[in-house]
């Protein structure tokens, strides 16, 4: 036995020794040698005398003060000379003695050790890079990207975040199939067909959290805020939450499922009356029809129910993204353009209102075309409302002829514009319109 192994072995038969022993510790993590200070407070007689026959230091009260390099130095004049200190509390302990610091770096290595070893699993020789080994190539050189979760999921259960990890990159690795389809995939289907449960991806899970921010990197976005920007960001790569918060609202358009007109939607147009569809309500339409000769979009509820009102009796089909189209709407809008009707957009003329057009164009082609966002029509819709340098920056992005025109205009303005100070001059366009008619 040697020297630090038979004073440690005196030491631990000590009690009197065991709370010295514990600041020393701490102190060689802090400082990697014998340095610092060490208090001990309420002391007993037993502590107070087993320390003083080490430091030679007399104590009087029950709260007593000694130097690391103090203790050291009277154990080199005892019988267990010389003594190595990181030997001594090693065998005390029974524990490899490192730094904070060594050992932080220890375990960040382990970490993206653990990271890299899934990289190496699923990286392949050809190129490009696949997409989920391109992700955590990003989440270890940037730190982001999931990184924070894994890191303290791996600080819980090594096998379980490294089971999450992977399901996440068959996901990732889906996500351009997904995204091309033009079926929707409903988010339970993918979690299910991926990890054998439904709920897996779900917004409020850990693994849903996961795989949120790699659908952030893949489509180099902020992190979503709340419930409507995360069913924004699934759907931006053909993911729904589910087949009912989707939805669009309709006005004059028959639906057809297998080879029958779908009677109730044949009541609400014979009744002149709106409905709301949702992508449960979509499943086996096969064709559209309009009551009128072509399909107007409008991006506003109210705009909507002001040109209900004005087309009562007429044959005008109209349609109600609510914003953003979710892809009720994109479902529906797309069958519209299957069937060849021509199709008519109009949203608001601010930053937002601008962008949603474009990308409307952008996936449809100049099958869809727009009305009540000319530069003029802007002009005459003018508000009061400011916008702020993100809204410029995103009207610098816009690639349609007519909306580029009146991005420029609206970005010189710095106000935005909006569908319901144009009401009348939208609903004049709609009334008694045929499908040559020009917008």
């Amino acid at each position: 036995m040697n020297n630090e192994k038979e004073c440690a072995v005196y030491l631990q038969t000590q009690k009197a020794y065991h709370r010295a022993m514990e600041e020393m510790r701490k102190k060689w993590r802090s400082y990697g040698k014998a340095a610092g200070r060490i208090t001990l407070k309420y002391t007993s007689e037993e502590e107070r005398r087993a320390v003083s026959g080490i430091t030679g230091k007399r104590y009087l009260g029950d709260t007593i003060c000694f130097s690391f390099a103090e203790f050291e130095r009277g154990l080199q004049k005892t019988r267990f000379a010389p003594v190595d200190m990181q030997k001594l509390l090693e065998c005390y302990f029974h524990e490899k003695m490192m730094t904070n610091q060594k050992q932080m770096e220890q375990e960040q290595n382990q970490k993206q050790q653990f990271l890299k070893k899934i990289w190496s699993s699923i990286q392949e020789k050809t190129e490009p890079e696949p997409i989920a080994a391109q992700w955590l190539s990003a989440m270890l050189s940037e730190k982001k990207f999931g990184w924070q979760i894994v890191m303290r999921e791996y600080e819980k259960n090594v096998l379980q975040t490294e089971k999450m990890v992977r399901y996440v990159c068959r996901a990732v690795s889906q996500l351009e199939q997904w995204k091309q389809s033009e079926e929707i995939v409903p988010l339970a289907v993918a979690a299910a067909e991926i990890s054998g449960n439904p709920h897996y991806f779900d917004r409020n899970t850990t693994e849903g959290s996961l795989f949120t921010q790699a659908l952030c990197w893949y489509e180099k976005t902020e992190l979503p805020q709340n419930a409507y920007q995360w069913r924004e960001l699934l759907q931006c790569v053909g993911i729904v939450p589910d087949n009912i918060s989707s939805l669009v609202h309709a006005f004059g358009i028959r639906l057809k499922k297998q080879e029958i007109w779908h009677p109730a939607y044949e009541a609400f147009c014979r009744c002149g009356e709106p409905y709301v569809l949702t992508m449960e309500n979509l499943k086996g339409i096969t064709e559209v029809q309009p009551v009128g000769t072509c399909v107007y979009i409008v991006e506003n509820e109210m705009v909507f129910s002001y040109l209900m009102e004005q087309v009562q009796g007429k044959n005008v089909s109209l349609l109600c993204t609510s914003g953003q189209p979710r892809y009720a709407a994109l479902k529906l809008i797309s069958l519209i353009v299957q069937s060849g009707i021509p199709i008519y957009y109009s949203g608001d003329l601010d930053p937002d209102g601008i962008g949603i057009a474009d990308r409307l164009w952008q996936r449809f082609g100049n099958r869809i075309q727009f009305f009540g966002m000319s530069p003029e029509d802007y002009r005459n819709s003018l508000s009061k409302e400011v916008f702020g340098e993100n809204g410029r920056k995103k009207l610098e992005h816009i690639w349609h002829p007519l909306l580029r025109e009146t991005a420029e205009l609206v970005r010189k303005t710095g106000k935005a514009g909006y569908q319901e100070n144009i009401l009348k001059e939208l609903s004049e366009k709609l009334v008694g319109c045929d499908q040559n008619q020009n917008l």
